[in-house]
């Protein structure tokens, strides 16, 4: 049981892992304040894809973070009832 829920508890932490550097890799040309003349058209266009590329892959960041906390609770579960069935 122990090897199944490591594995799995592993996959979730490298899909979490990549989750985030590939949402970080996205938001590195992101501007935190850019002016929208008529003459930054292009601008507001590069800003307004990147905002939509990181709105549609938030809701796999935030299932990834979820499931990566439900293998870690479910793992720390296993160990307490380890210890307490040796402990018998």
């Amino acid at each position: 049981m122990l090897p199944v829920l490591l594995s799995i508890w592993i996959a979730c932490l490298l899909f979490t892992a990549i989750m985030f550097l590939y949402r970080s890799r996205l938001t590195r040309d992101e501007e935190d304040q850019i002016f929208l003349d008529e003459s930054f058209a292009h601008e507001r266009s590069a800003q307004a894809a990147i905002a939509e590329k990181v709105n549609k892959i938030q809701p796999l960041v935030r299932t990834a973070i979820w499931l990566t906390a439900g293998t870690t609770v479910l793992l720390a579960v296993y160990y307490v009832y380890d210890i307490f069935n040796q402990f018998k």
